[in-house]
């Protein structure tokens, strides 16, 4: 939510590839940017996770695999060792709620300054119903990062937390104009 009034004037706050494929499908956000952005955001999402790791390894006895630095997963790499079916859903519904949310909060016709509060909410709310399931991700460039550094599992399983929440946003990207209408221009 911070991040968002902080850098949110300059780039959008585009921290999350699957929002800046859900931002495109519902034309808010041009094709050519997709890859210089995605590609800053896993850049960002490494440093990151390199940053968790040398900190959480600096506790003894720190073992990045049994640890996980939060990586995502389904099966036995679940929190909860929910299957991969229930890990879909739980990727893909949440995106596509939260690409509503952030096409809602940031339209011309929203209130303005707004937008973080509601977005900021709405993705505390999907971690709070996610992480159980699969250690909530809505954002491949987020699981990335702590997959790199745990290995196995995290890596095999990778492939769903980049597909489900890029489907779900491509989809909400899609639908939010369908329900909400096109902001007049002004």
């Amino acid at each position: 939510m911070t991040m968002a009034y902080a850098i949110g004037h300059v780039s959008g706050c585009h921290l999350n590839p699957a929002v800046s494929f859900g931002l495109w499908a519902g034309k808010r956000f041009p094709a050519r940017d997709l890859g210089p952005y995605i590609l800053a955001q896993v850049a960002g999402a490494i440093v990151a996770a390199g940053a968790i790791y040398l900190i959480a390894s600096g506790q003894p006895g720190f073992d990045v695999v049994s640890n996980g630095l939060a990586s995502n997963g389904y099966g036995a790499h679940s929190p909860g060792g929910y299957s991969l079916l229930a890990g879909l859903v739980a990727e893909i519904v949440p995106t596509f709620m939260f690409v509503i949310v952030i096409m809602g909060a940031t339209e011309k016709r929203a209130p303005k300054g707004f937008a973080p509060l509601a977005i900021g909410l709405a993705l505390t709310l999907i971690h709070l119903i996610g992480i159980p399931v699969t250690n909530v991700s809505v954002n491949p460039a987020r699981s990335t990062g702590p997959a790199l550094f745990v290995g196995g599992l995290a890596i095999q399983q990778l492939w769903l937390f980049w597909v489900a929440p890029i489907v779900g946003a491509i989809l909400g990207g899609f639908v939010y104009p369908l329900f909400a209408g096109r902001a007049k221009e002004e």
